[in-house]
């Protein structure tokens, strides 16, 4: 596996997971708007 390949992975794994972290906290915002 080349740098190149392992930077790529690392790169692609960050910007998933951001974007998972981001669903996580509009979810928990609707939730909050909705119990109110």
């Amino acid at each position: 596996m080349s740098t190149f390949e392992a930077l790529s992975l690392m790169i692609m794994f960050s910007v998933f997971t951001l974007s998972l972290i981001s669903l996580i906290i509009n979810l928990t915002k609707d939730n909050r708007k909705t119990k109110k």
